[in-house]
């Protein structure tokens, strides 16, 4: 039976981050990281079934809290995607310090936008899968419509995700502008797949296209049919768990 170890390590900027690490049965075949959507936490329905289902297929799986979210440290409304990218990176340097290589990176959503920005920095990885991601990093904004228009003039501001209440800053915002995603995957260099719902109803299915059509070979697409975005329909989460897994199976260190 697979077990699961906490992992706290310093984010980018000195704030301790929370995580899980899953590990498999016997020796790991390779290490891997999940980056969990956006307003998310590594208890998402995506990333525990997904981090499960790469340890039980024999990888070591680290998922954690982004900075403000769930149990890690720092303000959410002063961190966001540039920050969210050098917590991948510190992630894997932590996991590095521990003795463990990073080789796969699975990002969900916005969680997969950071992926794709990171792995660059992350010279050991060699292959990156992402769930739902959008092409271009703006795109989240769409989810706050009209609650964002007095943040530029205000400097910071209280917007509802999901019900749920969390501050924004502008500084938040800014850097969600001129990301260079396609550069990024033009020059990624690694093993890319692709995975999409046709009936994303957040992220439409003409961002994965432009995803994959930025990428080189060697790359890949899975469409989920039947999912929703946060994959919390029944068998949705654990049907992109085992293709993610059957997939990684290809690139990792140990076969």
């Amino acid at each position: 039976m697979k077990a699961v170890e906490p992992f706290r390590f310093p984010g980018a900027r000195g704030q301790i981050l929370d995580g899980r690490i899953e590990l498999p049965e016997g020796q790991a075949r390779g290490t891997a990281v999940f980056a969990h959507c956006f307003t998310c936490t590594k208890q998402s329905k995506a990333a525990t079934s997904i981090a499960g289902a790469l340890a039980q297929a024999g990888w070591r799986v680290l998922r954690f809290d982004f900075t403000g979210l769930g149990d890690s440290d720092g303000a959410f409304a002063e961190a966001g995607f540039v920050c969210d990218v050098d917590d991948l990176v510190a992630a894997s340097q932590a996991l590095a310090g521990a003795g463990h290589r990073v080789d796969l990176m699975v990002g969900h959503s916005l969680g997969g936008a950071a992926v794709i920005a990171a792995a660059e920095r992350v010279p050991s990885v060699t292959a990156i899968a992402t769930i739902g991601a959008p092409f271009k990093v703006d795109h989240v904004l769409d989810r706050l419509g009209e609650q964002i228009a007095s943040i530029p003039a205000d400097g910071a501001g209280e917007v509802s995700i999901g019900g749920r209440p969390f501050s924004i800053s502008r500084q938040f915002i800014d850097q969600l502008f001129d990301q260079p995603q396609a550069e990024r995957l033009g020059r990624l260099g690694r093993a890319l797949l692709v995975c999409h719902s046709p009936t994303d109803e957040m992220v439409a299915l003409a961002n994965a296209k432009a995803i994959f059509d930025a990428a080189r070979h060697p790359r890949s697409f899975i469409a989920l049919d039947g999912a929703d975005h946060l994959l919390t329909r029944p068998g949705s989460a654990q049907y992109a768990a085992g293709i993610i897994a059957a997939w990684a199976r290809c690139y990792a260190p140990q076969h």
